[in-house]
C-alpha cells in the first residue's frame, strides 16, 4: 500500500515529534515549507523531503495528499486557507485560528473549496478519551456531580522569545494548553450554560487562569497555567469517578465504582494522523473525531475567557 504523502508546514518542537511518531506508520513526509531555507533543508534531509521556500509551490508539488500545518497560532489561518484554496486537505495544529472570526473563515474555505479541514486535537483521536466519553454517556458514572482539571507546565521558563510567551504569537496558558481541558469538557458534556474566568496576565499574556464551565448540576473546574506542573482529570459522579494522570495524552484511565474498570489504549500522533488520512482517503471533508462545531464552539468559550480577564493581543489593537 502506497504511504499517504504529506506536506508539512513549519518545521519546529511540534513537527519534529510529531515526524518521528509518524514515520512508525503508513506515512511519508514529501515535502517541507518554511520560510528559513537553512532549517527546512535541515528537516527535509532528516525525512528525505523536498525543501520549499514558496509556499504554494510546495502545496502543488508532487506526492502531497494532504497538508499538516505546525506554525505558531498567528499564521495558521494564512497557511491553512491558502492550502485549502489549491484544492488540498489539511490538518492544522491546535488551536486552528485565535478568535471565532478566524476559525469561521476557515470553516467556510473548507466548504467552499469543498475539502478536508480538520484541528489537530490529539487527544480526541485517542481510544482513551473516546472510551471516556462512552463511560460518561452510557451513566456508567451515574450523574455527574463535578469535574475537576488541572493542566499546568513551567512555560515562564521558557525564552522569552518563545512563541508561548510571546503576545505577538497569541502566546500564554489559554490558547496553547487551556485548549485540551475545555475541549475535553466540551466534548464529554457539551456546550456550557455558563463560562466564568478569573485569571493573571504579566508582560501581554495570561501566565495562569481557572475556567469554570457550568452545566446542568454541576461545574467542570479548569486550572490551568504556564506557571507550574501539573496535570490530572477527575470526573465524579453518583455511582463512581473517572480519573486520569497525563488526561491529555492518556494511555491508561480508570473507573473506581461498584466495579472498577481500568481501560488501556493509544494516545498518541501516529493514531491521529491514520485516522485523519483514512478519513480523507474515504472522501470525507470533515472529521468524525473533531467536528466543526467543537472547533468553533471551544473557541467561543476561550473567546470569552479572553474577554472576562482583558486580554487582548498586540495584532487585535490595530
Amino acid at each position: 500500500m502506497e504511504k499517504f504523502g504529506w506536506l508539512y508546514v513549519g518545521s519546529g518542537n511540534i513537527a519534529k515529534q510529531t515526524a518521528r511518531s509518524i514515520s512508525r506508520g503508513n506515512h511519508r513526509i514529501v515535502a517541507v515549507y518554511g520560510r528559513t531555507r537553512a532549517k527546512v533543508e535541515e528537516f527535509a534531509k532528516a525525512h528525505n523531503a523536498r525543501a520549499y521556500t514558496d509556499f504554494d509551490t510546495a502545496v502543488l508539488s508532487q506526492g502531497v495528499d494532504a497538508v499538516y500545518i505546525a506554525t505558531p497560532h498567528t499564521s495558521h489561518l494564512q497557511y491553512a486557507k491558502r492550502a485549502m484554496e489549491l484544492g488540498k486537505s489539511v490538518l492544522c495544529e491546535k488551536p486552528v485560528g485565535t478568535s471565532e472570526k478566524e476559525v469561521l473563515e476557515l470553516i467556510a474555505a473548507a466548504k467552499e473549496n469543498d475539502v478536508y479541514f480538520c484541528e489537530a486535537m490529539w487527544t480526541w483521536f485517542s481510544d482513551v478519551a473516546l472510551k471516556v466519553k462512552e463511560w460518561v454517556q452510557s451513566s456508567k458514572t451515574g450523574k455527574i456531580k463535578k469535574v475537576h482539571i488541572d493542566y499546568k507546565f513551567p512555560g515562564v521558563m521558557m525564552p522569552k522569545t518563545s512563541r508561548v510567551r510571546m503576545p505577538e504569537t497569541a502566546g500564554g496558558a489559554l490558547l496553547d494548553i487551556g485548549i485540551y481541558p475545555i475541549t475535553y469538557c466540551y466534548n464529554l458534556f457539551g456546550k456550557p450554560s455558563g463560562i466564568n474566568c478569573k485569571g493573571k496576565l504579566r508582560d501581554g499574556i495570561d501566565i495562569n487562569e481557572t475556567v469554570t464551565l457550568h452545566y446542568d448540576g454541576f461545574d467542570c473546574v479548569l486550572d490551568i497555567g504556564i506557571d507550574g506542573l501539573k496535570e490530572s482529570c477527575k470526573i465524579t459522579g453518583e455511582k463512581g469517578k473517572i480519573t486520569l494522570g497525563m488526561f491529555h495524552m492518556a494511555r491508561v484511565a480508570k473507573f473506581i465504582g461498584k466495579e472498577n474498570e481500568t481501560f488501556e489504549g493509544r494516545t498518541n500522533y501516529l493514531t491521529e494522523f491514520t485516522r485523519v488520512a483514512d478519513e480523507i482517503k474515504q472522501g470525507k471533508k470533515e472529521s468524525d473525531y473533531v467536528p466543526f462545531e467543537a472547533t468553533l464552539e471551544c473557541m467561543k468559550i476561550m473567546d470569552e475567557c479572553r474577554r472576562q480577564m482583558g486580554l487582548v493581543y498586540p495584532f487585535e489593537k490595530q
